[in-house]
This record gives C-alpha cells, structure tokens and sequence, in this order.
C-alpha cells in the first residue's frame, strides 16, 4: 500500500494538554461531552474550508456566514447544538486564497484545523490537538464576499422555459416538507433541458456529494478494472495474513455493502474519521469479521474506504482528479485524510453540471464523447444489477448505485447515485435521461426523489410511459 503523506504533515506537533497538578479521573459523560465538541469543531472547520475553498481558494464565492446557514445548519445531533455556538476563524495566505479554518473547542488544547492544501485538491481535517504547519504566516482578513443570488437560470435560450419551469418544482414542500433544495438539472440526450437554483447557488457552485462519493469510488473501481489493475472478484487483501477470514472479503463484496464486517455505529457513521481527523487506515480497515462474506447487507462507509484502498496503489499514475478531467468535471475534487489517503465515502465536493457529465458516463456505458472506453463494457450493468443481500425499504442496492426497482410509475432499470442531506443523481437509461437533485435538508426532513423522477419523466417531451 501506497501511503501519500499530505506535505505539511512532518510539520505537525501536538501541543501538550495542560497537565494538573493532581492525576485527576473524569466520568464517561465528561468524555463524551468534550469529544462531542472536538467533533463539532472539527465539522464546522472541515465544512468552512471546503466550501469557501473549493469553491474559489479566494473565497469570493462563499462565506463563512453562508456555510453557517446550510451545510452547517439542520446536521446530525448533537452536533448541531453544539457547532452554532463556535466561531470559525478563516486565515489567508501571503496569496490573499484560503490557508485554513480553525475552530476553537476547549481552552486546554489547539483548536481544530482544517488546512487548504489547494485548487483541485481541496481541505484536510488535522487530528485533534494538531497545530497548523510552521512556516506558515496567515494573514486575518475576513472574506466578506457572496455570489450574487440566482432565482432561475437556464443554460442558454434553446433550454427552453418549460422545462426550467419543470426543475422549478423541485422547489415546492410537496416533494418534501422543510427540505431545501439548492440546485436541480434534468438533462436528455446529453443535452441540459432545464436548470433551476435557489438563492446564492448555480450549476457551478460546489456542494459536498456525500454518499454520490460511492458512486464515484465504484467507477474509480471500473477504471482500473478497465486497465487491467484490479479485479472485483479478487480478495480485498483486508485481515493481517492469508489465513485471516476477511482476507475472503472481495472487492465485490465491499461495493455491495456486504462484507459482513462489524462496524460499532450505523454503517453511515464513521466521526472520528470525518470529524474527528483520524485517517482511513486507522478506522476503515480493522474491523473484525462477523458474518459470512456476501451474505448479509448493511450499509457502510467502511466498505467503500475498503474498496478504495485495495486499489489504493493505481492512485500514484491515475489520481481521481485525472478521471475527473477526462469527464469535463472540471470543479469536481476529492479530499483525503490528512495522510492523503481518499475519503471516497463522502468527502469529494462537485457541481451539478460536473454530476450531469458522470451520469452520462454511465448511460453511454463508459465511453466518452470522445470514443474513448474508460469503464469496462457492461459496467453500468454491473453497478446498477442486485446481487446478493438486499437492504430494506423503498429501495435496491447493486455496486456502489441505489435502485429503483421497487417504484412504482418508474423505468425499472432506473439507478442513482445518492447521498446525504439530499445529494441525488438518478439515472433513466431506457429514457436517456440524468436528474441531478443538489439539497442541504436538515435532519428530519427528506426529499422525495422516486416521486420527483417520475414526475419529470411524466413531464418530459417524447413521455412513453414506464
């Protein structure tokens, strides 16, 4: 395994927690008071750095007020109780861009630290304790600067009124009470039909994908299946030796959700590893064994991390960020742990306009505008087919992509990629269509995207029913 040190991390030092003068113990509730803290600090300085930084390292786009209205506004208890209370200091650099965010938590150790690492490569969230990189000189001098607000914007005339006016509806409570909605696509063809955004959003404004990240880890996965450097049938290579039983897990299984692995929270869980600035190979990999490989589902970001680390070595020659440039996905980035190694559960920040050209990807079954293969042939089969488990509810499951084979008025080969707060990109490949829904929905409240889908499929030119 390939370990990508961030550049600054030999420049990390922790700084001593003031030792009392009495050995003194403190009470489980203490504990999880102050670690709910580090990580609210942690989510609100991770949160601030991505949004401002990725999208513009300057910061004219975003900020800090505006991420504390959404993506910091309605998140998971008790967090959300807690973050509204702290104050994120943004530092720029001698280049006047973004160089950090910093969020102070307790008054014995460092603050949390978010640090920039650059355009196209987005934030890292420092371990806690951790202070920022010597050497470096921030200035303060707020970024006060936010887009000009967008009510509804089509691409260009011959989008046509009528189907703007069709993701304009994406906007009304009937598809969700108290969701908000910030950015809507339909496309057909590979043709943007309409577009519609709420107040200080646009196509190219980039929002965290959360779990549309697995989607993405999955075609990261085909990729190298493709070149012929991975194989999803082939052990994930987790467990210490080959007689280890997880060393049976195979990379199939862990895009199915299915690798039968404890995991100590609900699968969508993973704080000390998004909040708390622990790395992927300290929290993704270890979990021992508790179900026969393939037989069961649970859903889990573990899984994911797992899948992207047994192809962590192709990273070296085919970084996602090259994957992306070749789909046009030009805002797209993918964040790492602070050791470098990809958060590809749900740490990439993409547009809805760079979502629109991945979906098309998978309705043209891997090969680009310009002929090139870039999945193997059959591979948007292999993620949008079930195999194995299958979770309950509303919806399927196949490689890294949600189903729609249980909604009812919907194409049955319809598939999306979906993640939290209403992150939606939903793939119709017998109508040609791709629907990207962008949300913040706090928690509690839900957007529903089957009845949002069918919708517009009912809506669209050319509608031929199911």
């Amino acid at each position: 395994m390939i370990r990508k040190t961030f550049k600054a991390a030999a420049l990390l030092a922790l700084v001593p927690l003031a030792a009392p003068a009495m050995a003194q113990s403190v009470s489980q509730a203490e504990v999880q008071a102050r670690y709910d803290r580090a990580l609210a600090a942690g989510y609100k300085a991770l949160f601030t750095c991505g949004a401002i930084g990725n999208s513009d390292p300057s910061g004219l786009r975003r900020t800090a007020l505006s991420v504390d209205a959404m993506e910091l506004s309605g998140i998971q208890k008790p967090l959300d109780e807690i973050v509204g209370t702290m104050t994120a200091v943004v530092e720029q650099g001698e280049d006047r861009n973004l160089d950090h965010v910093s969020v102070a938590f307790a008054d014995d150790v460092m603050p949390r630290v978010a640090v920039f690492k650059g355009s196209g490569q987005g934030c890292a969230l420092l371990p806690i304790g951790a202070v920022v990189p010597i050497g470096e000189t921030p200035s303060r001098k707020a970024i006060e600067v936010v887009t000009p607000p967008h009510a509804e914007r089509p691409l260009a005339p011959q989008t046509g009124t009528a189907v703007a006016k069709l993701a304009r509806t994406a906007f009304d409570p009937a598809y969700g009470e108290g969701a908000r909605t910030t950015a809507v696509l339909i496309q057909r063809d590979g043709r943007i039909l309409g577009e519609a955004f709420a107040a200080g959003y646009d196509g190219d404004l980039p929002q965290r994908t959360w779990s549309v990240a697995k989607s993405i880890a999955a075609t990261l996965v085909g990729a190298a299946v493709k070149r012929g450097e991975a194989r999803v049938e082939a052990s994930a290579g987790l467990g210490e030796s080959e007689a280890d039983p997880r060393r049976a897990i195979t990379i199939d299984n862990l895009l199915r959700m299915a690798s039968g692995r404890y995991q100590d929270t609900p699968g969508n869980r993973t704080d000390a590893l998004y909040f708390g600035g622990a790395t992927v190979a300290e929290t993704a990999l270890g979990w021992p064994l508790l179900y026969r490989p393939g037989s069961v589902f649970r859903y889990a970001n573990n899984d994911t991390l797992a899948a992207i680390m047994a192809i962590d070595a192709t990273f070296e020659n085919h970084p996602p960020a090259d994957l992306f440039a070749k789909l046009g996905m030009g805002a797209t980035v993918a964040e790492t742990d602070w050791q470098g190694d990809y958060i590809l559960s749900s740490q990439v920040w993409s547009t809805a306009r760079d979502l629109a050209k991945l979906g098309q990807l998978y309705l043209d079954d891997g090969v680009l505008p310009s002929g090139e293969r870039i999945l193997p042939e059959g591979w948007a089969e292999y993620v949008a087919t079930p195999s194995g488990p299958q979770p309950d509810g509303a919806f399927g499951y196949g490689a890294g992509f949600w189903l729609f084979d249980k909604s009812e008025g919907i194409p049955a080969d319809t598939y999306a990629m979906m993640g939290n707060r209403g992150q939606y990109v939903v793939i119709v490949p017998s109508r040609n269509v791709v629907i990207v829904r962008r949300g913040e929905d706090p928690v509690g409240a839900s957007f529903d995207i089957a009845a949002f889908t069918r919708d517009v499929l009912a809506a669209l030119p050319g509608h031929s029913g199911k």
